[in-house]
């Protein structure tokens, strides 16, 4: 018997160190950690949300790019969430409240998607309900992650951060190849029955954070720190060292995207079918994860001047290859459409995650102590305000070249137009910092890690980037 309990605490010592990094597996840690699962796993109906548009609603690609820039607006308000929680609890709580909130707006999301949705407007409307109930649950997990990483000690440095990461990523490898199987088998309304289930495990899973409730004096107490760390914003936003960078990044990330245009015409086109697209996804997926340990274990003392040009210039590069694609040379070149695709994704994906790594190193570096959670949601937010641009001038270039879902013919131009412009940064790279001015401090945390496989909107928005560098991502 003695043995047994031995090993069985070997076990669970083990079990402790290896899967939860050293944290205590209690029901709480448990409770953050299936919110971040759910949000990756949220990517089951990605597919079903791009041939839904497409096929039952008939949008256009530019219809569809612009819906994208329009449903990510919950995601470019995210710092006024956390203001809201802090400042307005619910019945005395602060976070349980909002969680459940948000998994009930996400389930009536997916309800209206599979039930009551038959025009765009509709089909925005719900789509964006989808995005602000992810919006507000991330806003709540982060800052429930961020209050216990405050306790961790030295060696656990970046533990809670690494393991939110690790379950949104597992979650979206599961579903990343499923949500093209499913689509096989079943309509894309019954996908939707099926995801609209997972928002409602995040309201659940709510009654089990430890909160203490707020008594209303606390509650006004807090008012003054609220006032402090808007005023620490104000001068943080003021500074030339803080608003240069953030410009170039606004620029780097705000140029248009040919993504719409890449669904209609890998569907309508080369009639790749939902299950191969959910390969793809799967390769992308783990591509991300290469080119996310390629940086951390070669690149990342590289100055932020050096990794940003020479990253932005082979990207534009390799992203020219896509017009192999696009004029059919492949086929004259004896290279099968759907393994041109597989490999392009494979190896545009590393590029533009090694592209986008130093995005968020370079948001950690920048924020000011004291609030530095706060400010880092705002830099996500320009980030996601800048993917929005994207979109809806993408949307534009699109209507402009006359491209539609059966019109392709200037689709080369438009690989063209989004690779070039991608250049249009590097005569800013010297408002990013040198390289003897690159501090270290808040980078020892491994939190901005965790927002790499959150893309500029939530995981289950339409799969609108088959063979494009996934290099505009943000939380």
């Amino acid at each position: 018997m003695l043995v047994s309990s031995s090993t069985l605490s070997k076990v669970k010592d083990s079990v402790k160190e290896k899967i939860f990094f050293g944290n205590e597996p209690s029901t709480e840690l448990i409770a953050i950690l299936t919110v971040y699962f759910v949000q990756g796993i949220l990517g089951l109906a990605r597919l079903a949300v791009s041939f839904f548009l497409k096929d039952e609603l008939g949008l256009s690609p530019a219809q569809v790019s612009a819906l994208m820039g329009v449903v990510a607006l919950p995601w470019i308000i995210k710092p006024v969430f956390g203001f809201v929680s802090d400042g307005l609890p619910i019945f005395g709580y602060k976070r349980r409240p909002y969680l459940v909130i948000s998994g009930i707006l996400g389930a009536i999301s997916w309800v209206s998607l599979a039930t009551i949705v038959h025009t765009s407007w509709a089909a925005t409307l719900a789509i964006a309900l989808g995005s602000l109930s992810v919006a507000v649950s991330d806003v709540i997990v982060d800052s429930l992650v961020v209050e216990r990483a405050r306790g961790e000690s030295q060696e656990k440095a970046g533990s809670l951060q690494s393991l939110t990461w690790g379950a949104s990523a597992v979650g979206g490898l599961i579903t990343a190849y499923f949500s093209g199987m499913l689509l096989q088998h079943f309509t894309n309304r019954t996908v939707f029955w099926i995801t609209a289930s997972f928002p409602l495990i995040v309201s659940g899973v709510a009654w089990l954070i430890a909160e203490s409730p707020v008594s209303r004096n606390q509650s006004e107490s807090n008012s003054p720190t609220i006032k402090h760390q808007l005023g620490q914003l104000r001068q943080a936003v003021t500074q030339k060292a803080i608003w240069l960078p953030t410009a170039f990044l606004f620029i780097w990330l705000g140029t248009p995207t040919a993504d719409s245009a890449f669904f209609f015409f890998t569907t309508n086109e080369l009639h790749f079918e939902p299950e191969f697209l959910g390969r793809v996804r799967l390769v992308t997926s783990i591509a991300s994860l290469v080119g996310i340990w390629i940086f951390q274990r070669f690149l990342k003392t590289v100055p932020f001047r050096v990794i940003f040009g020479w990253s932005t210039v082979l990207s534009a590069v390799l992203g020219m290859t896509m017009l192999l694609l696009v004029t059919h040379a492949n086929r004259a070149l004896g290279i099968d459409d759907r393994w041109f695709s597989l490999g392009d994704s494979l190896i545009l994906t590393v590029m533009g995650q090694i592209a986008y790594m130093p995005v968020l190193v370079l948001a950690a570096r920048l924020c000011p102590p004291g609030v530095e959670a706060t400010f880092f949601a705002l830099l996500m937010s320009v980030s996601n305000l800048a993917g929005l641009v994207s979109y809806e001038l993408g949307a534009i270039v699109m209507h402009w070249l006359g491209i539609t879902e059966n019109n392709f013919e200037s689709l080369w131009l438009l690989v063209v137009i989004a690779n070039l412009s991608t250049l249009l940064p590097l005569p800013f790279l010297n408002w990013l910092p040198a390289a003897d001015s690159q501090s270290v401090t808040g980078t020892s945390s491994l939190a901005p890690a965790k927002e790499v496989v959150k893309p500029f909107i939530p995981e289950f928005l339409p799969e609108l980037a088959i063979g494009q560098p996934e290099s505009k991502p943000a939380e």
